[in-house]
């Protein structure tokens, strides 16, 4: 039954490990969680990887779960963390590069696709950057 092969990659992945996983190729990426608030995501940066140039987490909110990356002082790269292989959260990275856990797809930090087996890209967000606060637009 496909829906349940695919329920079961998703729940594999949740639990950070699965047959296919790539082993030892990324680090975990932190954790944020983002509130919800009219239409947009916002996300306190103090005191995570985000709050240095270069830094990225996982952000995760009732309306999404994200990639955020800080480009510079004052700009924000904003994501989709669902990998468009086959619907699995990316958690984890490799330098700059984001990395899937259950097959490997491999994406800048723009969302492009840099290695498969995904082919599409992943939504980019625009966002605004406040008082310490990244707003994610949806």
């Amino acid at each position: 039954m496909a829906s349940g092969a695919t329920f079961a990659t998703l729940f594999s992945a949740c639990g950070g490990s699965s047959p296919t996983s790539p082993s030892g190729m990324a680090s975990m990426l932190g954790v944020l969680a983002g509130r919800f608030a009219g239409s947009g995501v916002q996300v306190n940066v103090a005191g995570s990887a985000v709050a240095d140039v270069g830094g990225a987490v996982l952000v995760q909110s009732i309306a999404g779960v994200f990639l955020l990356s800080r480009t510079s002082a004052n700009a924000f790269t904003a994501i989709d963390a669902v990998c468009t292989h086959e619907g699995c959260t990316i958690t984890g990275a490799d330098g700059t590069t984001y990395v899937c856990p259950c097959h490997g797809s491999r994406y800048n930090r723009n969302g492009q696709v840099v290695g498969g087996p995904a082919k599409a890209s992943l939504r980019q967000f625009a966002t605004t950057f406040t008082d310490g606060v990244v707003t994610i637009a949806l």
